[in-house]
């Protein structure tokens, strides 16, 4: 029974990082850069969600505004901050993301205090109980389900439409893709767009499920995002996706047996390093 749990836990929590760390693999697959500033919309989305949700009294209301508010910024982002700067070699936007998250972390506490906010309303906080021994918050489904529904739509939307052939075909080579008349700018938006607002998403959902907001709840889950694409394969969708739930699991099953001799968050550093040790490509790519 508690192996079964920790395994359901660890999926919930592997979907969480999913959804962040897809946004990453995405910007990384069209721009070869790290894109650390996307833990900022983890936050926006956080923030968004509690502001509209306490007003509207609706959480799918607020889910919408998030992505959308973050999606928008997302492109704001690209266009202001990396454009310009595509040309200089990778360190220069990699230092410039540093910047940009330091400075919204610190614009989040500014505007909206450094305590946090809270939900006025108890969304999804009932309990579900499955096969008679498994225990969970409603949340934590409605976050297994939600994260696997965009995950499903986003992969239809790479596979099955022009755009996202054309997205797909941008990263494989943007020379040849700009050739054949794909604006190199629009599938940048896009990318930008798609992947702030799966932060955004997850970043309302974690809100819900610790009732809070706060300014540096996108700290820790950022450098967990830079594990799993590592992990994944640097720019590899479907490898970043499994290597969120494999962190998720490993997560899950460590607090329990390893709990009295590091914390969740170290465990997660450790596996990534034993890991690299191992296979320096990551798990889901091939050698050379």
């Amino acid at each position: 029974m508690l192996f079964v749990e920790l395994i359901v836990q660890g999926l919930i929590q592997g979907s969480i990082y999913a959804l962040i760390a897809l946004g990453l693999t995405l910007v990384y697959g069209l721009l070869r850069i790290l894109h650390v500033a996307h833990a900022a919309f983890f936050t926006l989305g956080g923030y968004v969600g509690v502001m509209v949700a306490n007003q509207t009294g609706s959480l799918a209301a607020a889910i919408v505004a998030a992505m959308v508010v973050a999606g928008i910024g997302g492109i704001l982002v690209f266009r202001l901050c990396y454009q310009p700067i595509l040309h200089q070699p990778p360190f220069v936007p990699l230092i410039a993301s540093i910047g940009l998250y330091i400075a919204a972390e610190e614009l989040f506490r500014i505007i909206f205090g450094p305590s946090g906010l809270t939900y006025q309303y108890a969304f999804l906080q009932g309990q579900v109980v499955l096969f008679g021994f498994l225990r969970f918050k409603v949340a934590e489904i409605a976050v297994m389900l939600g994260s696997a529904a965009i995950i499903g739509v986003l992969s239809l939307l790479q596979t099955r439409t022009r755009i996202g052939v054309a997205c797909q075909a941008t990263v494989s080579d943007p020379q040849m893709a700009e050739s054949f008349g794909i604006s190199l700018r629009k599938v940048g938006d896009i990318n930008f767009f798609v992947g702030s607002a799966l932060a955004a998403f997850a970043g309302v959902m974690v809100s819900v499920l610790n009732n809070m907001v706060e300014p540096t709840m996108g700290s820790v889950p950022s450098y967990k995002a830079l594990a799993i694409i590592v992990l994944g394969g640097l720019g590899s969708v479907r490898g970043t996706l499994a290597a969120a739930l494999v962190l998720g699991v490993v997560e899950s099953f460590g607090t329990v047996y390893l709990g009295r001799f590091l914390d969740r968050n170290a465990i997660a550093f450790a596996f990534l390093i034993l890991v690299l040790m191992w296979r320096p490509q990551g798990l889901f790519t091939r050698a050379g």
